[in-house]
């Protein structure tokens, strides 16, 4: 026994000595093909776009790809690189919501609200942009600045341009870092990003930042890693530059009675907001609209359909999506900069209980739904707004009551 034992713990042990052995190969090998793409592929176009020999060279000396990047395939060939790979689960809505993250984010900012005011204030009146709203979006990209970005910015936008599924995406990020050191003065070496490739307090990807830094503090640069006045005015400039409406709020919490259908959700299907007040949905705390957001247009939104809170938002919280585009992430950024400026309570109406699923279950719903005919915005995995409406129609259609939400016998009759 004792023999066979140490026969099988050699055939292990040669297993994983060639294992090993194998990967350095393949390693060995991607970097230099690495290497020749940089030099036959992206230096020729970072050249055309005025990118000189010496910025290429520092910004990428001593790169290799960094393989343990998510969503990579292999040179050459339409494989993934072989990591474990669990099935993504779809999270709750109510997880995006944890009173353990959004309230320290509300609590953080209340104070740094206070310390920066004057800073904010300016950069409201050049922009139209709130502190609160500036300060939000701050604590949840980097937690006020505090977040560790250790990745350097070249080998993640240089790995992914070469063998991400997003080749082409990442080519043109990389090329803007490139003119980021070139015209901006970037360090070649010490920009820093997160695993995404986005870059600083803001977290801005590199064409972003070329479009919509700002200089907050009136020293001639926009230093998004060190300054918070850079990073506030980027926020809010990048904000405004989106279409940020100066005076409006982003959207109410309200009340939706059953007789308005939860279909009529979307950015598309607008009306003024005195409009729905007419069809009885009303503010959750009771008071009336502010005036002059009665007259204007306003939307239905409801993230987990008559599984959560309901609200009326505005054009701005569309553009608070342009950030990031999530329903969620734009109601957190939302709610957590009102419960800084104004003490707002959490959400008055609960989120329910959803069912566990998994998003391969969603994206074969939507793409049933698709197949007779629904435009949910993309078989993605994610219930955004047209599938939320979309399954709320087709619950109506067919004699059921609408919860415009997935669940596991909608994933069943529909995939």
């Amino acid at each position: 026994m004792q023999q066979v034992l140490s026969i099988l713990a050699g055939v292990v042990a040669a297993f994983l000595a060639a294992t090993l052995v194998a990967q350095a190969q393949d390693g060995a090998s991607i970097d230099r093909q690495f290497r020749q793409w940089l030099q036959n592929d992206l230096w020729p176009e970072a050249r055309a776009k005025g990118i000189s020999q010496k910025t290429f060279t520092a910004a990428f000396d001593g790169v290799t790809p960094n393989l343990k990047l998510p969503d990579l395939i292999l040179p050459g060939s339409s494989k993934k690189l072989d990591r474990k790979q669990r099935q993504a689960e779809f999270r709750a809505p109510s997880a995006y919501f944890a009173e353990n993250i959004i309230g320290a984010v509300a609590s953080g900012g209340k104070r740094l609200l206070s310390r920066h005011g004057a800073t904010l204030a300016r950069v409201e009146r050049q922009t139209g942009v709130p502190g609160r709203i500036v300060v939000a979006i701050w604590g949840r990209e980097s937690a006020f600045g505090k977040a560790k970005i250790p990745h350097d910015a070249f080998e993640v936008l240089g790995t992914k341009a070469f063998m991400a599924t997003r080749k082409d995406y990442f080519r043109k990020e990389v090329l803007a870092a490139l003119e980021m050191v070139e015209r901006h003065g970037a360090p070649p070496r010490g920009l820093k990003g997160s695993w995404a490739g986005a870059l600083g307090q803001p977290q801005f990807m590199p064409s972003s930042y070329l479009a919509h830094a700002r200089d907050g503090d009136g020293d001639g640069k926009a230093d998004i890693w060190r300054s918070e006045a850079d990073t506030f005015a980027s926020i809010a400039g990048y904000l405004a530059d989106k279409g940020w409406v100066t005076g409006r709020d982003w959207g109410f919490e309200v009340t939706v009675p059953p007789a308005v259908s939860c279909a009529l959700e979307g950015p598309d299907q607008g009306r003024r907001i005195a409009d729905w007040v007419k069809m009885g949905i009303r503010r959750i705390n009771g008071k009336p609209f502010p005036p002059h957001e009665a007259g204007s247009e306003g939307y239905l939104m409801m993230p987990a359909g008559r599984y959560g809170p309901a609200f009326i938002v505005t054009p701005n919280f569309y553009v608070l999506k342009e950030y990031n585009e999530s329903d969620l992430y734009a109601l957190f950024v939302g709610h957590a900069g009102d419960r800084m400026q104004y003490n707002s309570p959490p959400f008055s109406a609960g989120w329910q209980r959803v069912d566990d699923l998994l998003r391969s279950d969603i994206a074969a719903m939507q793409r049933g739904m698709e197949k007779l005919g629904y435009d949910v915005g993309g078989a993605d995995g994610l219930p955004g707004f047209k599938t939320r409406r979309s399954i709320g129609d087709w619950q109506a259609k067919n004699g059921m009551k609408p919860t415009c939400f997935p669940d596991r016998q909608l994933v069943q009759r529909l995939r």
